[in-house]
Protein backbone atom coordinates (compact mmCIF):
# COMPACT_ATOMS: atom_id res chain seq x y z
CA UNK A 1 0.00 0.00 0.00
CA UNK A 2 2.98 2.28 0.85
CA UNK A 3 4.09 2.03 -2.92
CA UNK A 4 0.22 2.88 -4.32
CA UNK A 5 0.38 5.86 -1.94
CA UNK A 6 1.73 8.39 -3.79
CA UNK A 7 -0.07 7.00 -7.00
CA UNK A 8 -3.42 7.70 -5.67
CA UNK A 9 -2.15 10.87 -4.31
CA UNK A 10 -1.12 12.16 -7.15
CA UNK A 11 -4.18 11.10 -8.88
CA UNK A 12 -6.41 12.75 -6.22
CA UNK A 13 -4.16 16.08 -7.28
CA UNK A 14 -4.75 15.88 -10.84
CA UNK A 15 -8.48 15.06 -10.62
CA UNK A 16 -9.25 18.09 -8.30
CA UNK A 17 -6.98 20.38 -10.78
CA UNK A 18 -10.23 21.58 -12.90
CA UNK A 19 -12.20 22.90 -9.72
CA UNK A 20 -9.43 25.25 -8.65
CA UNK A 21 -11.46 28.76 -8.49
CA UNK A 22 -9.73 31.26 -11.12
CA UNK A 23 -8.14 28.19 -12.86
CA UNK A 24 -7.40 29.50 -16.09
CA UNK A 25 -8.36 27.33 -19.51
CA UNK A 26 -4.68 27.76 -20.78
CA UNK A 27 -3.79 25.90 -17.93
CA UNK A 28 -6.29 23.27 -18.65
CA UNK A 29 -4.55 22.92 -21.70
CA UNK A 30 -1.21 22.86 -21.12
CA UNK A 31 -1.96 20.40 -19.07
CA UNK A 32 -3.70 17.83 -21.47
CA UNK A 33 -0.63 18.64 -23.86
CA UNK A 34 1.60 17.59 -21.12
CA UNK A 35 -0.30 14.26 -20.67
CA UNK A 36 -0.39 13.23 -24.24
CA UNK A 37 3.12 13.90 -23.72
CA UNK A 38 4.01 11.82 -21.14
CA UNK A 39 2.23 8.93 -22.34
CA UNK A 40 4.78 8.32 -25.36
CA UNK A 41 7.50 9.47 -22.39
CA UNK A 42 6.63 6.67 -20.75
CA UNK A 43 7.08 3.94 -23.25
CA UNK A 44 10.64 5.64 -24.47
CA UNK A 45 11.16 5.26 -20.79
CA UNK A 46 11.00 1.57 -20.80
CA UNK A 47 11.92 1.15 -24.41
CA UNK A 48 15.06 3.12 -23.81
CA UNK A 49 15.64 4.30 -20.25
CA UNK A 50 15.27 0.49 -19.00
CA UNK A 51 15.42 -1.44 -22.36
CA UNK A 52 18.61 0.49 -24.18
CA UNK A 53 16.88 0.49 -27.23
CA UNK A 54 17.30 4.47 -28.77
CA UNK A 55 14.27 5.39 -30.90
CA UNK A 56 13.48 8.10 -32.80
CA UNK A 57 10.46 7.10 -34.48
CA UNK A 58 7.77 7.03 -31.57
CA UNK A 59 5.42 10.09 -33.24
CA UNK A 60 5.00 8.16 -36.43
CA UNK A 61 3.27 5.28 -34.01
CA UNK A 62 0.82 8.52 -32.43
CA UNK A 63 0.18 8.93 -36.12
CA UNK A 64 -1.24 5.24 -36.21
CA UNK A 65 -3.29 5.76 -33.52
CA UNK A 66 -4.34 9.26 -34.33
CA UNK A 67 -5.44 8.71 -38.43
CA UNK A 68 -7.38 4.66 -37.36
CA UNK A 69 -9.91 6.32 -35.25
CA UNK A 70 -10.31 9.56 -37.84
CA UNK A 71 -10.63 7.61 -40.47
CA UNK A 72 -12.96 5.28 -38.74
CA UNK A 73 -14.84 7.94 -37.04
CA UNK A 74 -15.21 10.28 -39.61
CA UNK A 75 -15.81 7.78 -43.46
CA UNK A 76 -17.54 5.15 -41.15
CA UNK A 77 -19.17 6.61 -38.60
CA UNK A 78 -17.53 4.30 -35.93
CA UNK A 79 -18.15 5.43 -32.06
CA UNK A 80 -14.63 6.89 -31.00
CA UNK A 81 -14.76 4.54 -27.89
CA UNK A 82 -14.97 1.24 -30.13
CA UNK A 83 -11.86 2.75 -32.62
CA UNK A 84 -9.44 2.53 -29.48
CA UNK A 85 -8.49 -1.08 -29.39
CA UNK A 86 -8.43 -0.74 -33.00
CA UNK A 87 -6.12 2.17 -32.68
CA UNK A 88 -3.83 0.73 -30.36
CA UNK A 89 -4.43 -2.55 -32.01
CA UNK A 90 -3.21 -1.00 -35.57
CA UNK A 91 -0.44 0.53 -33.59
CA UNK A 92 0.40 -2.36 -32.35
CA UNK A 93 0.93 -4.35 -35.80
CA UNK A 94 2.88 -2.09 -37.25
CA UNK A 95 5.34 -2.02 -34.23
CA UNK A 96 5.47 -6.04 -34.81
CA UNK A 97 6.58 -5.34 -38.39
CA UNK A 98 8.98 -2.73 -37.74
CA UNK A 99 10.18 -4.09 -34.64
CA UNK A 100 11.06 -7.13 -36.12
CA UNK A 101 13.38 -5.78 -38.40
CA UNK A 102 14.57 -2.65 -35.90
CA UNK A 103 15.34 -4.60 -32.36
CA UNK A 104 17.91 -7.06 -34.56
CA UNK A 105 19.58 -3.81 -35.13
CA UNK A 106 22.69 -2.43 -32.41
CA UNK A 107 25.24 0.46 -31.78
CA UNK A 108 24.18 3.30 -34.22
CA UNK A 109 22.69 1.76 -36.62
CA UNK A 110 19.57 1.08 -34.12
CA UNK A 111 19.04 4.74 -33.79
CA UNK A 112 19.45 5.41 -37.65
CA UNK A 113 16.87 2.63 -38.35
CA UNK A 114 14.48 4.16 -36.14
CA UNK A 115 14.56 8.00 -38.06
CA UNK A 116 14.75 6.17 -41.04
CA UNK A 117 11.38 4.50 -40.78
CA UNK A 118 9.78 7.30 -39.03
CA UNK A 119 10.13 10.21 -42.22
CA UNK A 120 8.99 7.32 -44.15
CA UNK A 121 5.96 7.24 -42.54
CA UNK A 122 5.24 11.09 -42.06
CA UNK A 123 6.01 10.79 -45.86
CA UNK A 124 3.30 8.26 -46.09
CA UNK A 125 1.11 9.86 -43.91
CA UNK A 126 0.98 12.94 -46.51
CA UNK A 127 0.67 11.22 -49.43
CA UNK A 128 -1.93 8.71 -49.11
CA UNK A 129 -5.23 10.47 -50.35
CA UNK A 130 -7.70 8.43 -47.44
CA UNK A 131 -5.59 10.35 -44.94
CA UNK A 132 -5.91 13.84 -46.58
CA UNK A 133 -2.62 14.20 -47.46
CA UNK A 134 -1.08 17.45 -46.06
CA UNK A 135 -4.49 18.70 -44.81
CA UNK A 136 -5.08 15.98 -42.92
CA UNK A 137 -8.54 14.82 -41.39
CA UNK A 138 -11.01 17.14 -39.64
CA UNK A 139 -14.18 17.16 -37.99
CA UNK A 140 -13.35 14.00 -35.72
CA UNK A 141 -16.20 13.63 -33.28
CA UNK A 142 -15.27 14.17 -29.48
CA UNK A 143 -15.11 11.66 -26.94
CA UNK A 144 -18.78 11.31 -25.14
CA UNK A 145 -20.48 9.47 -21.87
CA UNK A 146 -23.85 9.74 -22.58
CA UNK A 147 -24.90 13.30 -22.90
CA UNK A 148 -21.56 14.40 -21.94
CA UNK A 149 -19.13 15.93 -24.91
CA UNK A 150 -15.90 16.09 -23.71
CA UNK A 151 -15.14 19.24 -26.67
CA UNK A 152 -14.13 21.45 -23.61
CA UNK A 153 -10.22 20.97 -22.63
CA UNK A 154 -11.60 20.44 -18.85
CA UNK A 155 -13.44 17.51 -19.46
CA UNK A 156 -11.12 15.36 -21.76
CA UNK A 157 -8.63 16.52 -19.26
CA UNK A 158 -10.25 13.62 -17.27
CA UNK A 159 -9.68 10.95 -19.49
CA UNK A 160 -6.09 12.08 -20.77
CA UNK A 161 -5.27 11.71 -17.23
CA UNK A 162 -7.02 9.27 -16.55
CA UNK A 163 -4.86 7.31 -19.53
CA UNK A 164 -1.44 8.49 -17.78
CA UNK A 165 -2.48 7.45 -14.17
CA UNK A 166 -3.61 4.05 -15.15
CA UNK A 167 -0.46 3.44 -17.47
CA UNK A 168 1.92 4.62 -15.46
CA UNK A 169 0.55 2.09 -12.78
CA UNK A 170 0.68 -0.67 -15.53
CA UNK A 171 4.42 0.02 -16.72
CA UNK A 172 5.74 0.12 -13.08
CA UNK A 173 3.53 -3.43 -12.20
CA UNK A 174 5.65 -4.45 -15.32
CA UNK A 175 8.78 -3.44 -14.12
CA UNK A 176 8.35 -4.84 -10.90
CA UNK A 177 8.14 -8.14 -12.01
CA UNK A 178 10.29 -11.26 -13.37
CA UNK A 179 9.34 -10.00 -17.16
CA UNK A 180 10.72 -6.72 -15.57
CA UNK A 181 13.96 -7.46 -14.79
CA UNK A 182 14.82 -9.30 -18.22
CA UNK A 183 13.88 -6.19 -20.16
CA UNK A 184 16.55 -4.60 -17.45
CA UNK A 185 19.28 -6.97 -18.01
CA UNK A 186 19.29 -6.37 -22.12
CA UNK A 187 21.41 -3.06 -20.96
CA UNK A 188 24.57 -5.10 -19.82
CA UNK A 189 24.26 -7.46 -22.92
CA UNK A 190 22.74 -10.23 -24.40
CA UNK A 191 25.28 -12.70 -23.03
CA UNK A 192 24.54 -12.20 -19.53
CA UNK A 193 20.10 -12.27 -20.15
CA UNK A 194 20.80 -15.44 -22.29
CA UNK A 195 22.68 -17.35 -19.91
CA UNK A 196 19.62 -17.47 -17.37
CA UNK A 197 17.26 -18.31 -20.07
CA UNK A 198 16.09 -14.80 -21.15
CA UNK A 199 15.48 -14.38 -25.05
CA UNK A 200 16.63 -10.61 -26.16
CA UNK A 201 14.75 -10.47 -29.34
CA UNK A 202 11.59 -11.79 -27.72
CA UNK A 203 12.13 -9.14 -24.61
CA UNK A 204 13.32 -6.08 -27.11
CA UNK A 205 9.88 -7.12 -29.36
CA UNK A 206 7.82 -7.03 -26.42
CA UNK A 207 9.03 -3.50 -25.04
CA UNK A 208 9.03 -2.33 -28.43
CA UNK A 209 5.41 -3.06 -28.90
CA UNK A 210 4.12 -1.59 -25.41
CA UNK A 211 5.78 1.76 -26.08
CA UNK A 212 4.38 1.87 -29.30
CA UNK A 213 0.64 1.14 -28.33
CA UNK A 214 1.18 3.83 -25.42
CA UNK A 215 2.03 6.00 -28.42
CA UNK A 216 -0.59 4.90 -29.82
CA UNK A 217 -3.21 5.82 -27.18
CA UNK A 218 -1.75 9.57 -26.95
CA UNK A 219 -2.51 9.62 -30.56
CA UNK A 220 -5.77 8.59 -30.17
CA UNK A 221 -6.76 11.03 -26.85
CA UNK A 222 -4.57 13.88 -29.55
CA UNK A 223 -7.11 12.92 -32.45
CA UNK A 224 -10.28 13.47 -30.46
CA UNK A 225 -8.57 16.25 -28.41
CA UNK A 226 -7.89 18.43 -31.44
CA UNK A 227 -10.67 17.04 -33.51
CA UNK A 228 -8.29 17.60 -36.42
CA UNK A 229 -5.07 15.22 -37.53
CA UNK A 230 -2.65 16.28 -40.14
CA UNK A 231 0.77 14.60 -40.37
CA UNK A 232 2.69 17.46 -38.94
CA UNK A 233 3.03 16.50 -35.13
CA UNK A 234 3.91 13.23 -36.23
CA UNK A 235 7.08 13.91 -38.21
CA UNK A 236 10.97 13.59 -37.18
CA UNK A 237 11.09 16.47 -35.26
CA UNK A 238 8.19 15.45 -32.85
CA UNK A 239 10.06 11.91 -32.34
CA UNK A 240 13.35 13.73 -31.25
CA UNK A 241 11.04 15.71 -28.91
CA UNK A 242 9.61 13.04 -27.06
CA UNK A 243 13.13 11.35 -26.94
CA UNK A 244 14.17 14.38 -25.31
CA UNK A 245 11.08 14.38 -22.69
CA UNK A 246 12.48 11.31 -21.93
CA UNK A 247 15.98 11.73 -21.13
CA UNK A 248 15.01 14.86 -19.45
CA UNK A 249 13.16 13.78 -17.00
CA UNK A 250 15.15 10.91 -15.97
CA UNK A 251 14.99 8.01 -18.49
CA UNK A 252 14.95 4.77 -16.37
CA UNK A 253 11.78 6.51 -14.64
CA UNK A 254 8.39 5.88 -14.98
CA UNK A 255 7.29 9.29 -13.24
CA UNK A 256 10.33 11.18 -14.54
CA UNK A 257 8.93 10.60 -18.09
CA UNK A 258 6.03 12.68 -16.50
CA UNK A 259 8.24 15.20 -14.60
CA UNK A 260 10.03 15.47 -18.30
CA UNK A 261 6.93 16.17 -20.57
CA UNK A 262 5.67 19.14 -17.82
CA UNK A 263 9.59 20.26 -18.07
CA UNK A 264 9.43 20.60 -21.83
CA UNK A 265 5.69 21.80 -22.78
CA UNK A 266 5.86 24.71 -20.44
CA UNK A 267 8.90 25.68 -21.45
CA UNK A 268 8.73 25.60 -24.81
CA UNK A 269 5.26 27.55 -24.16
CA UNK A 270 6.89 30.04 -22.02
CA UNK A 271 9.26 30.58 -24.89
CA UNK A 272 7.16 31.18 -27.39
CA UNK A 273 5.31 33.26 -24.99
CA UNK A 274 7.85 35.69 -23.74
CA UNK A 275 11.41 35.41 -25.53
CA UNK A 276 9.84 38.03 -28.86
CA UNK A 277 9.36 40.15 -26.33
CA UNK A 278 12.91 39.79 -24.26
CA UNK A 279 14.63 39.99 -27.26
CA UNK A 280 12.20 42.28 -28.93
CA UNK A 281 12.33 40.69 -32.31
CA UNK A 282 9.92 38.22 -34.26
CA UNK A 283 12.22 35.55 -35.55
CA UNK A 284 11.48 32.41 -34.16
CA UNK A 285 14.51 31.81 -32.05
CA UNK A 286 12.78 29.67 -29.22
CA UNK A 287 13.35 26.83 -30.98
CA UNK A 288 17.15 27.43 -30.59
CA UNK A 289 16.34 28.77 -27.02
CA UNK A 290 14.93 25.43 -25.67
CA UNK A 291 17.77 23.39 -26.67
CA UNK A 292 19.95 25.18 -25.25
CA UNK A 293 18.36 25.51 -22.15
CA UNK A 294 17.82 21.43 -22.52
CA UNK A 295 21.61 20.86 -23.06
CA UNK A 296 21.91 23.23 -19.93
CA UNK A 297 19.39 20.79 -17.95
CA UNK A 298 21.47 17.69 -19.29
CA UNK A 299 24.40 19.25 -17.73
CA UNK A 300 22.92 19.99 -14.17
CA UNK A 301 21.10 16.73 -13.80
CA UNK A 302 23.20 14.09 -16.88
CA UNK A 303 20.72 11.38 -15.59
CA UNK A 304 17.34 13.26 -15.49
CA UNK A 305 15.61 15.53 -13.19
CA UNK A 306 13.46 13.36 -11.36
CA UNK A 307 16.50 11.03 -9.82
CA UNK A 308 18.39 14.18 -9.03
CA UNK A 309 15.21 15.20 -7.40
CA UNK A 310 14.17 12.18 -5.39
CA UNK A 311 18.06 11.95 -3.99
CA UNK A 312 17.25 15.60 -2.74
CA UNK A 313 13.96 14.56 -1.18
CA UNK A 314 13.87 13.01 2.45
CA UNK A 315 12.16 9.97 1.07
CA UNK A 316 13.42 6.31 1.69
CA UNK A 317 12.73 3.72 -1.47
CA UNK A 318 10.15 0.74 -0.74
CA UNK A 319 12.66 -2.03 -0.31
CA UNK A 320 11.18 -5.29 -1.67
CA UNK A 321 10.87 -7.99 1.35
CA UNK A 322 11.21 -11.96 0.84
CA UNK A 323 9.57 -13.97 2.77
CA UNK A 324 11.68 -17.01 3.43
CA UNK A 325 8.28 -19.13 3.99
CA UNK A 326 7.75 -19.63 0.73
CA UNK A 327 10.10 -21.91 -1.71
CA UNK A 328 10.13 -22.20 -5.30
CA UNK A 329 9.95 -25.95 -6.91
CA UNK A 330 13.75 -26.93 -7.13
CA UNK A 331 14.93 -28.18 -10.97
CA UNK A 332 14.21 -32.03 -11.70
CA UNK A 333 17.66 -33.57 -11.50
CA UNK A 334 19.16 -35.93 -13.77
CA UNK A 335 18.38 -39.69 -12.86
CA UNK A 336 22.06 -40.74 -12.93
CA UNK A 337 23.85 -39.74 -9.83
CA UNK A 338 27.07 -41.09 -10.95
CA UNK A 339 28.97 -41.02 -14.34
CA UNK A 340 29.57 -38.49 -16.48
CA UNK A 341 27.58 -35.23 -16.69
CA UNK A 342 29.37 -33.23 -19.10
CA UNK A 343 31.32 -34.32 -22.21
CA UNK A 344 33.60 -32.42 -24.42
CA UNK A 345 35.52 -34.63 -27.30
CA UNK A 346 37.84 -33.09 -29.49
CA UNK A 347 36.35 -29.37 -29.52
CA UNK A 348 37.43 -26.86 -31.62
CA UNK A 349 37.17 -23.13 -31.96
CA UNK A 350 38.33 -21.29 -34.53
CA UNK A 351 38.04 -17.53 -35.27
CA UNK A 352 39.75 -16.66 -39.20
CA UNK A 353 43.34 -17.91 -38.77
CA UNK A 354 43.04 -17.76 -35.14
CA UNK A 355 42.68 -21.39 -32.96
CA UNK A 356 41.53 -20.57 -29.89
CA UNK A 357 41.21 -23.93 -28.31
CA UNK A 358 42.69 -26.90 -30.61
CA UNK A 359 41.16 -30.16 -30.30
CA UNK A 360 40.17 -30.55 -26.75
CA UNK A 361 38.73 -33.12 -24.77
CA UNK A 362 37.78 -33.50 -20.83
CA UNK A 363 34.85 -34.60 -19.03
CA UNK A 364 32.90 -33.08 -16.01
CA UNK A 365 31.38 -35.92 -13.59
CA UNK A 366 28.59 -35.69 -10.90
CA UNK A 367 29.59 -34.83 -7.55
CA UNK A 368 32.76 -32.86 -8.83
CA UNK A 369 34.61 -29.89 -8.90
CA UNK A 370 37.06 -29.53 -12.13
CA UNK A 371 39.92 -26.84 -12.27
CA UNK A 372 40.37 -25.81 -16.06
CA UNK A 373 43.88 -23.65 -15.48
CA UNK A 374 46.14 -22.07 -17.75
CA UNK A 375 48.03 -18.97 -19.16
CA UNK A 376 46.17 -15.79 -20.15
CA UNK A 377 44.63 -16.63 -23.61
CA UNK A 378 45.33 -20.30 -23.03
CA UNK A 379 40.90 -20.66 -24.66
CA UNK A 380 39.61 -21.36 -21.11
CA UNK A 381 36.90 -18.41 -21.30
CA UNK A 382 36.17 -19.33 -25.15
CA UNK A 383 35.94 -23.04 -23.57
CA UNK A 384 33.15 -21.52 -21.50
CA UNK A 385 31.68 -19.54 -23.92
CA UNK A 386 30.88 -23.18 -25.88
CA UNK A 387 30.00 -25.14 -23.50
CA UNK A 388 26.91 -22.69 -22.61
CA UNK A 389 26.31 -21.85 -26.12
CA UNK A 390 27.56 -18.13 -26.57
CA UNK A 391 29.99 -19.48 -29.18
CA UNK A 392 29.24 -22.78 -31.45
CA UNK A 393 32.30 -25.13 -31.80
CA UNK A 394 34.15 -25.20 -35.06
CA UNK A 395 34.80 -29.02 -34.92
CA UNK A 396 34.01 -32.08 -32.18
CA UNK A 397 30.90 -32.15 -30.29
CA UNK A 398 30.27 -31.38 -26.13
CA UNK A 399 27.17 -33.14 -24.44
CA UNK A 400 25.46 -32.65 -21.32
CA UNK A 401 24.17 -36.47 -19.49
CA UNK A 402 24.53 -37.66 -22.84
CA UNK A 403 22.85 -35.31 -25.17
CA UNK A 404 24.76 -32.92 -27.87
CA UNK A 405 24.44 -29.02 -27.44
CA UNK A 406 25.17 -28.98 -31.22
CA UNK A 407 22.89 -25.85 -32.14
CA UNK A 408 21.66 -25.18 -28.87
CA UNK A 409 20.68 -22.32 -27.69
CA UNK A 410 21.79 -20.59 -24.74
CA UNK A 411 18.52 -20.87 -23.14
CA UNK A 412 18.27 -24.20 -24.05
CA UNK A 413 21.40 -25.41 -22.28
CA UNK A 414 20.14 -23.07 -19.45
CA UNK A 415 17.02 -25.07 -19.23
CA UNK A 416 18.85 -27.70 -19.20
CA UNK A 417 20.54 -27.52 -16.14
CA UNK A 418 23.74 -25.02 -16.45
CA UNK A 419 24.70 -21.74 -14.80
CA UNK A 420 27.35 -19.70 -15.01
CA UNK A 421 29.65 -16.66 -13.89
CA UNK A 422 31.19 -14.06 -15.97
CA UNK A 423 35.35 -13.55 -16.20
CA UNK A 424 34.42 -9.55 -16.22
CA UNK A 425 31.42 -9.12 -13.69
CA UNK A 426 27.87 -8.77 -15.55
CA UNK A 427 25.47 -7.24 -12.80
CA UNK A 428 23.14 -4.65 -13.73
CA UNK A 429 24.12 -1.73 -11.10
CA UNK A 430 21.59 0.24 -10.79
CA UNK A 431 19.34 -3.01 -9.16
CA UNK A 432 19.20 -4.24 -6.21
CA UNK A 433 21.50 -7.44 -5.15
CA UNK A 434 18.23 -9.25 -4.47
CA UNK A 435 16.64 -8.12 -8.29
CA UNK A 436 20.03 -9.02 -9.69
CA UNK A 437 19.93 -12.89 -8.36
CA UNK A 438 16.54 -12.89 -9.09
CA UNK A 439 16.88 -12.98 -12.95
CA UNK A 440 18.52 -16.27 -12.22
CA UNK A 441 15.29 -17.35 -11.17
CA UNK A 442 14.05 -16.35 -14.64
CA UNK A 443 13.15 -20.14 -16.13
CA UNK A 444 11.84 -21.45 -12.88
CA UNK A 445 8.92 -18.98 -13.10
CA UNK A 446 6.06 -18.08 -15.42
CA UNK A 447 4.27 -15.32 -15.08
CA UNK A 448 3.88 -13.48 -18.27
CA UNK A 449 3.85 -9.72 -19.12
CA UNK A 450 0.24 -9.36 -19.52
CA UNK A 451 -0.22 -11.22 -15.48
CA UNK A 452 2.73 -8.95 -14.30
CA UNK A 453 1.01 -5.77 -15.04
CA UNK A 454 -2.34 -6.37 -13.81
CA UNK A 455 -0.38 -7.57 -10.48
CA UNK A 456 -1.50 -11.68 -11.32
CA UNK A 457 1.96 -12.51 -10.87
CA UNK A 458 2.61 -11.37 -6.77
CA UNK A 459 2.39 -15.21 -6.00
CA UNK A 460 5.02 -16.01 -8.47
CA UNK A 461 7.29 -13.30 -8.00
CA UNK A 462 7.15 -13.93 -3.61
CA UNK A 463 8.84 -17.13 -4.29
CA UNK A 464 11.41 -16.06 -7.10
CA UNK A 465 12.57 -13.26 -4.64
CA UNK A 466 12.19 -15.94 -1.72
CA UNK A 467 14.66 -17.69 -3.29
CA UNK A 468 17.09 -14.81 -4.58
CA UNK A 469 17.18 -14.00 -0.90
CA UNK A 470 18.15 -17.76 0.59
CA UNK A 471 20.42 -17.75 -2.24
CA UNK A 472 22.15 -14.34 -1.38
CA UNK A 473 22.62 -16.22 2.76
CA UNK A 474 23.86 -18.64 1.40
CA UNK A 475 27.05 -16.96 -0.22
CA UNK A 476 27.30 -14.82 3.43
CA UNK A 477 25.87 -11.81 1.32
CA UNK A 478 22.12 -10.99 3.45
CA UNK A 479 23.39 -7.92 4.95
CA UNK A 480 24.12 -6.41 1.44
CA UNK A 481 20.28 -7.91 0.01
CA UNK A 482 19.02 -4.39 -0.43
CA UNK A 483 22.13 -2.35 -1.64
CA UNK A 484 22.66 -1.69 -4.98
CA UNK A 485 24.54 -3.99 -7.22
CA UNK A 486 27.37 -0.83 -8.64
CA UNK A 487 27.76 -0.03 -4.88
CA UNK A 488 29.33 -3.26 -3.90
CA UNK A 489 33.23 -3.83 -4.15
CA UNK A 490 34.34 -6.38 -6.65
CA UNK A 491 34.80 -9.48 -4.40
CA UNK A 492 31.47 -8.65 -3.60
CA UNK A 493 30.24 -8.25 -6.79
CA UNK A 494 31.42 -12.03 -7.87
CA UNK A 495 30.22 -13.24 -5.22
CA UNK A 496 26.63 -11.88 -5.77
CA UNK A 497 27.38 -13.99 -9.56
CA UNK A 498 27.44 -16.58 -8.09
CA UNK A 499 24.57 -16.57 -5.84
CA UNK A 500 22.33 -15.40 -9.20
CA UNK A 501 23.83 -18.59 -10.99
CA UNK A 502 22.83 -20.64 -8.29
CA UNK A 503 19.28 -19.36 -7.97
CA UNK A 504 18.87 -20.98 -11.37
CA UNK A 505 19.14 -24.45 -9.52
CA UNK A 506 21.54 -25.77 -11.85
CA UNK A 507 22.99 -29.29 -12.04
CA UNK A 508 26.46 -27.92 -13.48
CA UNK A 509 28.06 -24.59 -12.41
CA UNK A 510 30.74 -23.26 -14.79
CA UNK A 511 32.57 -20.33 -12.51
CA UNK A 512 34.98 -17.86 -14.65
CA UNK A 513 37.37 -16.43 -11.76
CA UNK A 514 35.31 -16.72 -9.24
CA UNK A 515 38.22 -15.77 -6.38
CA UNK A 516 39.52 -12.89 -8.21
CA UNK A 517 39.01 -10.20 -5.78
CA UNK A 518 38.43 -11.97 -2.69
CA UNK A 519 40.20 -11.36 0.30
CA UNK A 520 41.79 -14.88 2.25
CA UNK A 521 38.61 -15.45 4.28
CA UNK A 522 36.17 -14.73 1.57
CA UNK A 523 38.07 -17.59 -0.86
CA UNK A 524 37.90 -20.02 2.35
CA UNK A 525 34.19 -19.41 2.88
CA UNK A 526 33.85 -19.79 -1.26
CA UNK A 527 35.79 -23.04 -1.11
CA UNK A 528 33.56 -24.12 1.58
CA UNK A 529 30.62 -23.28 -0.08
CA UNK A 530 31.72 -25.36 -3.35
CA UNK A 531 32.39 -27.94 -1.81
CA UNK A 532 28.81 -27.77 0.00
CA UNK A 533 27.27 -27.76 -3.22
CA UNK A 534 29.79 -30.77 -4.83
CA UNK A 535 28.43 -32.81 -1.63
CA UNK A 536 24.95 -31.85 -2.64
CA UNK A 537 25.05 -33.00 -5.77
CA UNK A 538 26.47 -30.52 -7.15
CA UNK A 539 28.92 -30.26 -10.56
CA UNK A 540 31.40 -27.42 -10.70
CA UNK A 541 33.82 -26.52 -13.18
CA UNK A 542 35.77 -23.72 -12.76
CA UNK A 543 38.44 -21.21 -14.36
CA UNK A 544 41.08 -19.42 -12.05
CA UNK A 545 44.49 -18.03 -11.79
CA UNK A 546 45.12 -18.52 -7.87
CA UNK A 547 46.74 -21.51 -7.83
CA UNK A 548 46.85 -22.26 -3.80
CA UNK A 549 42.26 -22.85 -4.35
CA UNK A 550 42.69 -24.88 -7.05
CA UNK A 551 45.15 -27.00 -5.93
CA UNK A 552 43.01 -27.18 -2.28
CA UNK A 553 39.93 -27.68 -3.51
CA UNK A 554 39.70 -28.61 -7.04
CA UNK A 555 39.13 -33.31 -7.53
CA UNK A 556 40.65 -32.79 -11.07
CA UNK A 557 42.43 -30.29 -12.91
CA UNK A 558 42.80 -29.50 -16.68
CA UNK A 559 45.50 -27.49 -18.02
CA UNK A 560 45.25 -25.57 -21.49
CA UNK A 561 47.83 -23.89 -23.34
CA UNK A 562 47.64 -21.93 -26.44
CA UNK A 563 44.08 -23.57 -26.65
CA UNK A 564 45.15 -27.19 -26.57
CA UNK A 565 45.44 -29.12 -23.80
CA UNK A 566 48.57 -30.48 -22.20
CA UNK A 567 47.83 -31.81 -19.04
CA UNK A 568 44.68 -33.67 -16.99
CA UNK A 569 45.05 -34.97 -13.51
CA UNK A 570 44.81 -34.61 -9.85
CA UNK A 571 46.21 -31.79 -8.27
CA UNK A 572 49.10 -33.14 -6.91
CA UNK A 573 49.58 -35.15 -10.53
CA UNK A 574 49.43 -31.33 -12.13
CA UNK A 575 52.04 -29.47 -9.20
CA UNK A 576 54.52 -32.34 -10.56
CA UNK A 577 53.94 -32.46 -13.86
CA UNK A 578 56.90 -30.77 -16.06
CA UNK A 579 54.88 -29.68 -18.98
CA UNK A 580 52.62 -27.71 -16.66
CA UNK A 581 55.37 -26.09 -14.60
CA UNK A 582 57.24 -25.05 -17.69
CA UNK A 583 54.05 -23.58 -19.43
CA UNK A 584 52.15 -21.89 -16.39
CA UNK A 585 53.21 -22.89 -12.61
CA UNK A 586 56.72 -21.97 -12.84
CA UNK A 587 59.64 -23.78 -11.21
CA UNK A 588 58.93 -22.11 -7.74
CA UNK A 589 55.76 -23.87 -7.74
Amino acid sequence: MRQRLPVILFALVMAAVPFIPGMPPFWIVLLDNIGLSALVAMGLVLLTGVGGLTSFGQAAFCGFGAYTTAVLTTAYGVSPWLTLPLSLLVSGLFAVVLGIVTVRLSGHYLPLGTIAWGLGLFYLFSKLEFLGRNDGISQIPPLAIGSLKMIAPDTIYFAIWAAVILCASLTMNLLDSRTGRAIRALRRGHVAAEAFGIKPPQAKLLVFIYAAVLAGLSGWLYAHFQRAVNPTPFGAEAGIEYLFVAVIGGAGYVWGGVLGAAIAVILKEVLQDYLPYLLHSESQLETIVFGMLLVLLLQLAPGGVWPWLMRRLPLRPDRKRADPSLVLPPRERPAAASGTLLRIEHARKQFGGVVAVNDVSFGVDAREIVALIGPNGAGKSTTFNLITGVLSASAGTISLLGRTLRGASPQDITQLGVSRTFQHVKLIADMTVLENVAIGAHLRGNAGALASMLRLDRGDEARLLAEAARQIERVGLAGQAHMLAGSLSLGQQRIVEIARALCADPVLLLLDEPAAGLRHMEKQRLAALLRELRDGGMSVLLVEHDMGFVMNLADRVVVLDFGTKIAEGTPAAIKANPDVIRAYLGAVA
